[in-house]
């Protein structure tokens, strides 16, 4: 039995919303024919995905599961979409993420070497963009920063990286050479949503402001409502005049990571990633202007 991927988008939209009616309604179909997918579906896969009473819609352990496992089958549908029709237009390109203060320029100057007739497009992404654009074809290779869902991808670890603190200018701390986590302990954290991931073997009261990327951290940092940490190479491509930059030598360094889809078999994939694998320790050490007026130059060319 094949998966019906029309039946299967139904049902996401049934199961984000947990209602029929707002589910037909986004999906411009009317409810009785929704229903109808969604009882075919189970039938296909001889499993009750929804619990429907007086209380409402919710999901089955049969549900959660399909649910888990939609999201990377749908997004691989819509990157062989994209692969095709590019395909189709006869173009040989090869779109790499990265996170900010990631160099690229290495990898693609020695992946270009060999393939001269590939266009190498680079595209910055942010922290919860890491895995969606992988997963939907709009990047081919990221250049990620842990923690990333792996569901879906294959993620090679490529080099670790210092980080720093981020201090308002007027902090206590903003003129030292270095500081510890001792220093910093019980200062409120600018960070994102998932305390987990915070890199402080220290307790810190959360600021209560969800930041999405950098941008947002060091405005936040700025307006003096608490510190944050960023990449040691993050820092060259993020300025800010009301914000300093303070090495934390003890606190856990950042990974960097190759990742792509775990079902992509490509080998113009695979040869760009040894070429990222061989031009790493260039890539771990640079934070020269140079190489960052090489990746802006390269992003406008894009843009």
């Amino acid at each position: 039995m094949d998966l019906d991927l029309r039946k299967l988008r139904y049902f996401v939209a049934v199961a984000d919303r947990l209602h029929f009616g707002r589910a037909a309604d986004e999906l411009h179909i009317a409810q009785p024919v929704l229903s109808r997918q969604i009882r075919a579906l189970e039938q296909d896969l001889g499993a009750t995905l929804f619990t429907r009473d007086r209380h409402g819609v919710a999901l089955t352990d049969a549900g959660r599961q399909l649910l888990a496992d939609a999201g990377p089958l749908l997004a691989s549908a819509h990157a062989v979409r994209r692969r095709v029709s590019a395909a189709a237009r006869g173009s040989r390109r090869l779109t790499i993420g990265f996170r900010a203060g990631i160099p690229v320029i290495p990898a693609a100057q020695a992946f270009e070497a060999r393939h001269p007739d590939v266009v190498v497009d680079v595209q910055r992404i942010e922290g919860d963009d890491q895995a969606p654009m992988l997963l939907d074809g709009r990047i081919d290779v990221g250049y990620v920063r842990l923690p990333i869902d792996e569901t879906g991808l294959r993620v090679t670890p490529l080099y670790a990286e210092p980080r720093v603190a981020v201090l308002p200018v007027g902090h206590r701390l903003a003129g030292k050479e270095e500081v510890t986590e001792a220093d910093l302990a019980g200062e409120p954290l600018v960070w994102h949503a998932d305390p987990s991931t915070q890199p402080t073997r220290r307790p810190h009261p959360n600021a209560g402001y969800v930041v999405r990327g950098a941008d947002e951290t060091l405005e936040h940092v700025a307006a003096g409502r608490g510190i944050s940490f960023l990449a040691r190479s993050a820092t060259v491509f993020y300025s800010h005049p009301e914000v300093v930059y303070v090495p934390i030598p003890e606190l856990a360094p950042e990974q960097v990571c190759l990742a792509v889809t775990a079902s992509r078999t490509s080998p113009l994939v695979d040869d760009f990633i040894t070429a990222a694998q061989a031009t790493a320790e260039i890539t771990a050490e640079c934070g020269n202007y140079e190489m960052w007026q090489l990746m802006s130059d390269a992003v406008s060319k894009r843009d």
